[in-house]
């Protein structure tokens, strides 16, 4: 079979698939984890239950951007799969646990017949919510350092760990202040101030260890002339975080007109983040082990799996726009009577 693109840019149109597969779930699922992370720090049941309405009708649709980016990673680049599975077993076992708790106490939460069982389900939520957001943090931090061992490695790991809840967190908290509204919103405004110089913290630290982990990802960012066209990168991420801490000093407005700007600073941050990591990291898959060539599948097979893959990609992101059109606007309350 003849293939859709000359052979050695398969591996690299499948790379770039998943690099958006992936940046879609960790802004998409996201501000969901990030609901479920906030969820205990109000004691009004009425609010919980309006900040669970709020991602209610995308939270399950998000965790397909997972499915997707996994699923890509598996059948293009099977040798990478195995090795980056097998040095991350455990924490993904812990993730997928947390993502199935979360799974199981929304539905139950929901249907729960009395204020004890409801707040019991909403622990739940978010023990789950809380071991898929370390568990990924735990991950990212593992991958940055090209899974090396010792305790520095692993304390890394458990920075990053704390440095991607609290992005969740601030991601999260940044949704309710456009889904929300009153004493709900204000507490939002007040968390995302609270975790804002958390995620700055995160993103510095992973931006300081990234190049001292790899002579060759420091070169690519210190040689001219990369240094002076990656400059903007790190100038804009900081501008950023100057302008969302700006922003939320001024929130909430009476008339409501900026609610919707945090939201998309913090996909900024993150969409900033994945490509300073993205231009890092190419063009390895395995840091410093394994090339996209080297792990890649047969042309053959990635001609096929590219026109499957170029169907689903649309169908979910129409599917996720949609969910978005029908229920924009401020959450209301989420019921199955």
């Amino acid at each position: 079979m003849t293939p859709f693109l000359p052979p050695d840019l398969l591996p690299v149109a499948f790379a770039a698939l998943m690099a958006l597969s992936v940046l879609a779930y960790v802004v998409l699922d996201g501000y969901d984890l990030g609901v479920g992370l906030l969820l205990n720090a109000t004691p009004a049941e009425a609010e919980r239950d309006r900040m669970v309405a709020s991602i209610g009708p995308f939270w399950d649709a998000n965790e397909t951007w997972l499915v997707l980016g996994v699923g890509l990673l598996l059948v293009a680049f099977p040798i990478a799969h195995g090795a980056i599975l097998t040095a991350l077993y455990l924490p993904v076992a812990v993730m997928l646990a947390g993502l199935i708790l979360r799974g199981v106490a929304f539905e139950f939460r929901a249907k729960a017949g009395s204020v004890p069982d409801k707040r019991r389900w909403d622990h739940i939520f978010f023990a789950g919510s809380l071991l898929a957001a370390l568990a990924q943090g735990w991950m990212l931090g593992r991958y940055v350092l090209g899974f090396a061992e010792g305790f520095g490695a692993q304390a890394f790991a458990a920075l990053s760990a704390v440095g991607l809840a609290s992005g969740y967190a601030f991601i999260g908290a940044c949704w309710l202040i456009w889904r929300t509204e009153g004493a709900l919103q204000r507490r939002a405004v007040a968390w995302a101030r609270a975790t804002l110089w958390l995620v700055a913290a995160g993103i510095l630290a992973v931006s300081i260890a990234t190049p001292l982990a790899s002579p060759r990802i420091l070169a690519r960012w210190v040689e001219m002339p990369n240094l002076a066209l990656l400059a903007p990168l790190p100038a804009t991420t900081f501008a950023l975080l100057l302008g969302l801490h700006s922003l939320l000093k001024h929130l909430p407005l009476p008339q409501g007109a900026l609610e919707r700007l945090p939201f998309w600073g913090a996909t900024g941050l993150f969409v900033l983040s994945f490509a300073g990591l993205s231009w890092s990291f190419f063009p390895y898959i395995v840091p410093e082990k394994l090339t996209l060539w080297q792990a890649a599948a047969a042309p053959e097979s990635l001609s096929i799996i590219l026109a499957g893959a170029l169907f689903v990609l649309p169908v979910i992101l129409l599917y996720t726009l949609l969910a978005w059109r029908v229920f924009g606007g401020k959450a209301a309350d989420l019921r199955y009577d």
